[in-house]
């Protein structure tokens, strides 16, 4: 399958346009839209979300990951590849966290294609790559092996909100395995205890929880935690 991991919203035309390349040039093979709404060029945050997120999926899945500020620009595009799994995309170090967890990976560079769009790599660029590697398992044959940027500096753990879903819930780029169940977490001069789940707080209380991918995210029962807690993209939190 074809796992789509990017910050192109629902509204509009990307989306679709990149899935009728998926399905043109990959027929058969399911289109699944993990995420249409990760944060705006916020590369940082989306490569802690992807480790968590793209665990569990069968091996030979291509992730088309596309958060790309610099589109058009010097920023290579590259495949990796994580293990089983295939990860497409622009080399901005959206990946840094994928590759730094794999036991094993081997990266490829691939070039633009002359008639791509500058403005529109996702299309023209990495669509076709991730329909090529769905069909046979294969990298663009003009694709050369490579080494990647890393962001050495970037930590294992990443403590800020890095996305708030639909019912105001805010995930962090924590590991919620790294820390104790007594743990508090404090967050904009409020601190949280953990809970298991929403029914054990009180209707409208704020709490932190492990969340079923595995990060810790911030929560309130009933209500909204980011306008109970003034929570936003990017908002830091503290043990």
């Amino acid at each position: 399958m074809i796992v789509l991991f990017t910050d192109f919203g629902i509204d509009g035309p990307y989306l679709g346009q990149v899935q009728a390349v998926l399905c043109r040039q990959a027929p058969g093979v399911p289109v699944i839209n993990l995420f249409s709404d990760l944060v705006p060029f916020d590369i940082q945050g989306a490569a802690y979300l992807l480790p968590a997120y793209s665990a569990g999926f069968p091996p030979g899945t291509v992730f088309l990951c596309v958060v790309d500020p610099g589109v058009g620009g010097s920023r290579p595009a590259c495949v990796l590849q994580a293990g089983a799994c295939w990860y497409v995309g622009p080399d901005e170090g959206l990946f840094t966290l994928v590759a730094r967890r794999a036991a094993q990976v081997a990266w490829y560079e691939i070039p633009a294609a002359d008639s791509a769009a500058p403005s529109f790599h996702g299309r023209d660029v990495f669509a076709p790559v991730a329909a090529r590697l769905a069909r046979d398992g294969s990298v663009a044959g003009n694709s050369v092996l490579r080494e990647a940027q890393t962001w050495a500096d970037w930590p294992d753990d990443l403590y800020r909100v890095v996305y708030i879903d639909r019912y105001g819930n805010a995930v962090t780029g924590v590991r919620a395995v790294q820390l104790a169940d007594t743990t508090l977490l404090k967050v904009n001069g409020r601190e949280l205890k953990r809970a298991r789940t929403f029914a054990d707080v009180d209707s409208g209380a704020a709490f932190w929880y492990a969340n079923a991918n595995g990060l810790v995210e911030i929560a309130a029962n009933r209500t909204r935690a980011d306008t109970l807690l003034g929570l936003q993209p990017g908002t830091p939190v503290a043990l």
